[in-house]
């Protein structure tokens, strides 16, 4: 007698949360004040409700900055992480709510996850790179440069993943996808052509180290965009430097695409009231 064909173990289901396996949810929301529903200035409960939606003093997310956006089509915006998504749409549900969202009227806005880009080199990749580069790879420089690269790089992920937000005073932010076009179609590139043209874009951007600092977060299967782009700068000379001169490498010159860019400047909720004279 045949014995019964083994049962196969019942697949496992996937946890139910809201919460990434790696990354926090990041939100970019920028507004207007409505200047016809807002005769004269903003009265004290609507001020001190914008106060309180800026700066939550409990439950709010893990990392918050609000900035004035200079230009005439955003007055003020904020940039909010945590791993729950719950808590950084809480600061626009705020805004928005009661009284206060008479007068204020969503301009944009920008859904991503934060990540560990696949073209961040692993220690061996970036030994790799010296020795192409024309170090001796039995050299005592090129192990120094090895160990302190792999004891950064957990550092470095850290703050892909999870970043401290500086007290820079410049800040801008845009999204971008990577080209799908005929004879520039970044996706259909080999890896090793992808990886080599991001290597030159991160040089780039090395040479603004302690100038201006950067997040990138995803969009894919969240927004309209594929990515977003945060750059935080000790002065806005800074933003427009490095944006220029990355625009020039194959990664950017052939195969971005950019969308709308705004420059804020780190501010309080009372500072973006006076500067927007709702106060």
């Amino acid at each position: 007698m045949n014995a019964p064909p083994a049962r196969r173990p019942a697949p496992v289901a996937a946890e139910n949360s809201v919460v990434p396996e790696n990354g926090w949810h990041c939100g970019h929301y920028f507004y207007r004040f409505d200047r016809a529903a807002l005769t004269g200035t903003l009265g004290d409960t609507d001020q001190a409700k914008l106060r309180a939606a800026l700066h939550p003093h409990e439950g709010g997310p893990e990392r918050l900055a609000s900035y004035w956006i200079s230009g005439h089509e955003v007055d003020f915006g904020f940039v909010a992480m945590d791993p729950d998504p719950g808590k950084v749409d809480q600061i626009h549900q705020r805004l928005l709510a009661g009284g206060l969202g008479r007068y204020i009227r969503p301009a944009w806005s920008f859904v991503s996850i934060s990540e560990v880009s696949e073209y961040v080199p692993s220690v061996e990749e970036f030994r790799r790179r010296l020795v192409q580069g024309g170090a001796d790879p039995d050299s005592p420089e090129v192990a120094a440069k090895v160990a302190g690269y792999e004891k950064r790089l957990p550092m470095m992920n850290e703050q892909r993943l999870r970043p401290e937000f500086p007290d820079w005073p410049a800040a801008c932010f845009y999204p971008m996808n990577k080209s799908r076009v005929p004879g520039a179609n970044w996706f259909s590139e080999p890896y090793s052509a992808r990886n080599a043209m991001m290597a030159e874009h991160a040089q780039s951007g090395i040479a603004f180290a302690g100038r201006v600092s950067q997040l990138i977060s995803v969009g894919v299967g969240l927004d309209d965009w594929e990515w977003m782009v945060t750059l935080w700068a000790r002065n806005p000379q800074f933003l427009k430097d490095i944006v220029y001169k990355m625009r020039f490498d194959k990664a950017s010159a052939k195969y971005a695409e950019f969308g709308p860019f705004y420059a804020g400047y780190r501010a309080t909720a009372d500072e973006i009231m006076q500067h927007c004279l709702v106060a």
